[in-house]
């Protein structure tokens, strides 16, 4: 598909080994408040870039706008694109445009009208350095099926954008990805965490000391050779991760864990995430690198019976699944609760379409493909989890389009799901229906899709942060 993915034959060649470059000690700054960064009312609470100590010359500037120069440099220049960016997000908020014919369920988003106007100026302004440091297989690809594709597909993706080239279709964009670091707005660390698990892990030793050097030395290498990592301390710069590890491996280095943003699929609270500068990004699993055939067709309109009232079929494991299954498996045939389906039973897909609701309950950590899996199949997914932000809830508002259901309310599970009405049943099947393009995987990108969901929760970061 001509994706920078990894293969089979990449094991055949000796995995290049970083030089470890010594860089200078790094101050290790206090973390950034745990606030969310939302388009609900585009009030931008401005976080000042953190600085190195070779920088604090500057620091009595960084809670305050610069002032323009009669000669900006590039980086005042930034300052001030991202600035009237931040303006005309403010204008489109307090005007009163219809947005119904630039979104199917204008309701389904927290602030149509500022996140449309966010998603123009990204367009237009936004553009990403992405590090060439490193080589394949474990940096600059990444497995692009399976549990980890949307990790995969996204570095291959940008990996594969030429610099200036911007293939969304937006009518008034320029670039995306810029060769010139000095004109970036975000850097990005191009290395795949499960790249790493695969190739530098030692299976079933449970450390994961190796994926932690190799990930230090990476940054040590970046930081070494570019100004902009310790410029900035990293506050400008991602990393993006599906795998459940992805939060352990961003604590090889400080300022990665505590100021870099950090997409990742396992947005869990309780292992550090932080909304008002991690990204939430969707799990998606494609098992053959494309979408299964099931849902290639557009799911059933809402006025389609769905005899089920809920289904969920999976493994045991994590803290919640057993707790589901001791409740419901086999229980009641209203809840097809099932850990395996049974032999010659309807493929998984076919009862996630003939299901109203699709139980999406926790594994080993807070995430499931069954969130996005529910989605595409235009089932109501049923969030049963503790500590998940749910992915792109800095735009979307999930409520118009889920149902939560809070653990303990697990024994009383069909209850809490025969007590939505059928017009709010309905009502959330349409929101199921107008946010489906927001998770689904194009190649190459489309405007709105998976991939530029991803970028422009980046934007938003980089957007709440000022010189």
């Amino acid at each position: 598909m001509g994706y920078f993915c990894s293969s089979w034959f990449q094991t055949l060649f000796l995995i290049p080994l970083l030089l470890l470059i010594p860089t200078a000690l790094l101050l290790i700054l206090p973390p950034i408040s745990p606030s969310p960064v939302t388009l609900s009312s585009a009030t931008f609470r401005l976080l000042p870039l953190r600085r190195s100590p070779e920088s604090t010359a500057l620091a009595s500037s960084a809670t305050t706008p610069m002032k323009r120069l009669a000669n900006p440099g590039p980086e005042n220049e930034l300052e001030a694109e991202l600035s009237r960016a931040r303006a005309s997000i403010r204008r489109a908020t307090s005007g009163r445009r219809n947005f119904s014919g630039v979104f199917s369920r204008p309701s389904v988003y927290r602030n149509s009208a500022a996140f449309y106007q966010s998603y123009l100026e990204m367009e237009k302004r936004f553009r990403v350095y992405v590090y060439s440091e490193g080589e394949a297989p474990l940096v600059h690809a990444g497995p692009c099926k399976n549990i980890y594709t949307t990790e995969g597909r996204f570095i291959s993706e940008l990996e594969m954008m030429r610099p200036g080239e911007y293939s969304g279709g937006g009518a008034s964009s320029r670039m995306l990805r810029t060769e010139d670091p000095r004109r970036a707005h975000a850097f990005f660390l191009p290395f795949s965490v499960a790249q790493l698990v695969r190739y530098v892990y030692r299976p079933k030793t449970y450390d994961h000391a190796p994926i932690r050097r190799f990930v230090s030395d990476y940054v040590d290498v970046v930081a070494s050779k570019h100004p902009y990592w310790n410029r900035t301390a990293a506050a400008d710069h991602f990393m993006l991760s599906c795998h459940d590890w992805g939060p352990h491996a961003s604590r090889a280095n400080p300022l990665l864990y505590e100021n870099a943003i950090r997409a990742l699929c396992n947005a869990n609270t309780s292992e550090g995430f932080r909304p008002r500068k991690d990204v939430s990004i969707p799990e998606i699993n494609l098992v053959s690198g494309n979408m299964p055939a099931e849902f290639l067709s557009p799911p059933p309109p809402e006025s389609s019976p769905r005899r089920l009232l809920a289904f969920f079929a999976g493994g045991v494991h994590g803290p919640v699944r057993p707790i589901l299954l001791r409740h419901w498996k086999g229980r009641d045939p209203d809840l097809e609760v099932h850990e395996y389906l049974p032999p010659g039973a309807d493929a998984y897909y076919s009862y996630m379409r003939r299901s109203r609701f699709c139980l999406c309950p926790s594994g080993y950590e807070v995430a499931s493909p069954r969130v996005v899996e529910a989605i595409y199949a235009g089932c109501i997914p049923v969030i049963i989890s503790n500590g998940y932000v749910l992915p792109f809830s800095d735009v979307l508002k999930w409520k118009e389009f889920s149902v939560m259901v809070a653990v303990e309310d697990i024994p009383r599970l069909k209850e809490v799901l025969m007590a939505v009405g059928e017009e709010e049943v309905m009502q959330l099947m349409a929101g199921v229906r107008a946010v489906r393009h927001h998770f689904i995987l194009n190649h190459p990108p489309k405007r709105f899709d998976a991939f530029y969901m991803i970028l422009h929760s980046v934007w938003l970061r980089r957007l709440n942060i000022k010189e």
